[in-house]
């Protein structure tokens, strides 16, 4: 499709989609310009970020999801310019300077207000006041002032028309002039721009909501102006205000009214009817007209376009925030192909066990009751050991979830009465895996495993490898964000859909052992192309190069070019399928390879050699030095995972609640979620503590992930404990003294730091907090790379040399319970 044109009144000329979105993301028009043919040609984003370099002139994928999705804003701001100059032509109202101002509009909102007052609309009093015929009554009124209402409105008087009265006539008059002046596109425009500049949001609680919407004490009494509400609190504030708690409204700002009383915005509109005070007989009836058209009419339309803007600012924020953050998480460092064994806490239904061998194949399950009400520490204890040596377990993982600390506690003995198995503790996130446990994926993938060991497996694999685990999962359902739930769903999933998508791509995919979940978001497939990629490989055996994938039902030649480069076949016919390099530019690899004198093999993994080929001596008209460039690139470190390498947070020993925390104390800890006003991290005391962005660096920033991110190790230093609220304030910057105002970091030539209406706390943190359990993500207390030893004593030989030497205690609690879980193997 080509893209539309948009008449620019700069250049008095016609601008193009391509030109209006390239000035946006300052790039050259001829880079816009290819994209959008690519993308309306089939092509996706990760291939064009790709694949594409040379066409859109390295355009990434942030660009081109940015591009993506106002190409389809700008394409409904024309379509709908379409219709509205079809209905206006059709109503023969449509003149030369209305066209212009139509065809100039740049934004949807402007083109509504411009249509307003030509829309079809239900029949309304001034409608029914000029079949009356009291326009010229209005309309001459408003001209010349000089004249005596009254008196002209006397001879309006009209028994057929149902006018009986000067007052009626009068009213109907009014009504004509209100909506004249509610439907001023020039007039709403200013008046808009105005209020957003200088307007206060001003909340209060409603009566005898206060006890019930505790939650949001911080707006029972709260103003703050419009343009400086950030995303968060202006979801708190619109969620307070649906739960029926508070009651949100737009006052005009604090100026003072000017010497006729009237507020700035009803001023406004006087001026712009030229309607003054002066002493003329019909001043005083047409200013109390505009004082009607102004609380009647213009306000409330202006106040909820207010809030709808307010509200899709902050929606927009919020989907951002929780891309960001699902991005850090799907890239999180993968412990990789170690076995694992993954564990969900539990207290009455107990602890359910899986173990999960090196690809992540499920071994072994089992559930176990070390908690209240049974009580079975020890039993548990040696069922968790008999697995673990049984199948050489090396990492455990324990779900995030209710009974974790516990159970973290039952790992930590473990490992202690056991410790020649080496094993290492993580702490992983169990987000979403009660929503996987009952989705149709997990039943086809263990048909016959009870739906509660379900999440057991899915804690086990995300430690392996987080991102081909967790694109199981609705991506809204991991729960990173914030207000999630409460932002366009649409917008959202569309926004974390195309996150997955390149994040995957990102990574690249063994297509003989990924899952079909994970293929499914491979660019070019669809999930039932990804599924036939399965049952191939399960009827057929592995795949040995990249043209056999032609072969499966579903890819053809159009899919296969998006899809094959992301696509990967280690120890295949041909080392480049394990490459990120494209089969199409194989022949670059061949001219490489011809004019080197070295084989494939010999050229990858050769740093110092590659380093020395120029690229622009292997491009042509086809791929040229960006394309070559990153052919060399990969070359040097072939098939590499972009992802960080394994790291787990050591949780300081001895602080296990928040009664165990000390102002001062440094402590490591997993950032869990990351916000605008900072950010959440794991200490390992149930309650995450919060970072604000003030002390997470001594620079100033705007923006938390400049310089954390989901799921990353930091440092901290507990700032204040406020034990009745479970509010911990940590700070990142080590010199930071507990008690001490910090020193905010200032921006250099910046605006100056916002002032806020209203207290300090916000009710989103406390959330926050009390969700945090559901967000976490941290790691054990152990080096991840101790090495096993050569001939480790089993759990059975530890049982019976400690049996040996406690001859006093033959009842030994441990021996009895290994020797009992024994039995049952």
């Amino acid at each position: 499709m080509h893209a539309k044109a948009i008449y620019s009144p700069v250049a008095g000329a016609y601008m193009r989609i391509e030109l209006r979105i390239a000035k946006e993301l300052n790039v050259n028009e001829r880079q816009t310009a290819a994209a959008i043919a690519l993308l309306d040609g089939g092509a996706t984003v990760p291939f064009v970020a790709r694949y594409r370099k040379e066409a859109t002139g390295g355009l990434d994928d942030t660009q081109l999801r940015y591009l993506d999705q106002r190409l389809t804003y700008l394409r409904d701001l024309e379509s709908r310019r379409s219709v509205i100059l079809k209905s206006i032509r059709d109503q023969e109202k449509l003149t030369p300077a209305l066209e212009h101002a139509i065809v100039t509009a740049e934004t949807m909102a402007r083109l509504e207000d411009i249509y307003l007052p030509f829309k079809p609309k239900r029949r309304t009093r001034a409608q029914m006041a000029r079949e009356a015929g009291l326009e010229p009554l209005a309309h001459s009124l408003l001209a010349d002032p000089t004249q005596q209402p009254e008196a002209l409105a006397a001879t309006f008087i009209s028994s057929e028309h149902g006018i009986d009265s000067v007052d009626a006539a009068l009213e109907g008059a009014r009504q004509i002039l209100m909506e004249q002046f509610g439907e001023d596109a020039d007039l709403i425009g200013r008046l808009r721009d105005y209020l957003g500049k200088h307007a206060l949001l001003i909340s209060s609680v409603l009566r005898g909501k206060a006890e019930e919407g505790s939650k949001f004490a911080d707006y029972f009494d709260y103003s703050e102006q419009l343009k400086r509400i950030p995303s968060h609190r202006a979801l708190a504030l619109f969620r307070g205000r649906n739960e029926g708690v508070l009651s949100i409204r737009v006052q005009e700002g604090n100026e003072v009214p000017d010497a006729s009383g009237m507020g700035h915005c009803e001023a406004m509109l006087a001026r712009h009817f030229s309607i003054a005070g002066r002493g003329r007989p019909a001043d005083k009836w047409l200013l109390e007209s505009v004082h009607a058209a102004w609380t009647q009419k213009l306000h409330k339309r202006l106040e909820l376009d207010l809030f709808n803007g307010l509200r899709q600012q902050a929606e927009d924020e919020a989907i951002r925030v929780f891309a960001h953050n699902l991005r850090d998480l799907l890239l999180a460092a993968p412990a990789g192909p170690r076995t694992t064994m993954g564990l969900d806490p539990g207290l009455r239904t107990g602890v359910k066990v899986a173990v999960v061998d090196a690809t992540g194949k499920l071994l072994d399950t089992a559930t176990i009751y070390p908690h209240v009400p049974a009580k079975r520490w020890d039993e548990a204890i040696a069922a968790l050991a008999v697995l673990a040596d049984k199948h050489h377990v090396d990492l455990v993982a324990i779900g995030n979830g209710t009974g974790s600390r516990e159970t973290e506690a039952l790992v930590k003995e473990l490992r202690e009465r056991f410790a020649q198995l080496h094993l290492t503790q993580v702490m992983v996130s169990e987000a979403g895996a009660s929503v996987y446990s009952a989705s149709e994926t997990a039943a086809k993938e263990f048909p016959g495993l009870d739906v509660s060991l379900r999440g057991a497996v899915s804690i086990a694999r995300r430690l392996q490898d987080p991102l081909a685990e967790l694109v199981k999962i609705e991506p809204k359902s991991i729960g990173v964000g914030q207000y999630q739930h409460d932002v366009n769903q649409t917008a959202l999933a569309r926004m974390l859909d195309g996150v997955v998508e390149d994040c995957v791509n990102h990574v690249g995919v063994d297509i003989n052992t990924a899952s079909a979940a994970l293929l499914a978001h491979v660019a070019g497939l669809s999930r039932s192309v990804a599924e036939n990629i399965v049952s191939c490989r399960d009827t057929q055996g592995s795949f040995h190069n990249r043209q056999q994938i032609l072969k499966v039902q579903g890819i053809g030649p159009k899919s296969f070019e998006q899809a094959a480069g992301f696509l990967r076949i280690m120890k295949g016919d041909n080392p480049l399928d394990a490459s990120a390099v494209h089969p199409e530019a194989y022949p670059v690899v061949e001219k490489i390879v011809a004019a080197t004198g070295k084989p494939v093999k010999e050229l990858m993994g050769n740093r110092e050699f590659l380093q020395q080929l120029k690229a622009g001596d292997f491009a042509d008209e086809r791929f040229g030095e960006i394309t070559v460039s990153d052919i060399l690139l990969e070359f040097e470190k072939p098939g590499r995972d972009p992802r960080p390498a394994f790291r787990t947070a050591k949780f300081k020993a001895g602080v296990k609640e928040l009664r165990d925390l000390r102002e001062g104390m440094i402590l490591e800890g997993v950032v869990t979620n990351v916000a605008n006003f900072g950010a959440f991290v794991d200490i390992g005391v149930h309650q995450d503590g919060l970072v604000h962005i003030s002390a997470l660096t001594h620079q100033f920033i705007d923006d938390p992930r400049k310089v954390v991110k989901t799921g990353e190790v930091v440092q901290v230093k507990v700032l204040e404990v406020d034990a009745r609220r479970k509010r911990i304030s940590l700070t990142m910057r080590m010199d930071d003294v507990p008690g001490a105002k910090a020193e905010k970091p200032e921006a250099a030539a910046a605006k100056p730091a916002e002032k806020r209406r209203g207290k300090k706390q916000h009710p989103e943190k406390s959330r926050a907090a009390g969700k945090a359990q559901a967000n976490k993500a941290h790691g054990g207390r152990s080096d991840i790379h101790k090495a096993r030893p050569s001939a480790p004593k089993t759990p059975k030989d530890q049982v019976k040399e400690r049996l040996a030497t406690q001859k006093s205690q033959p009842k030994n609690a441990l021996a009895a319970a290994f020797a009992k879980a024994m039995s049952k193997k």
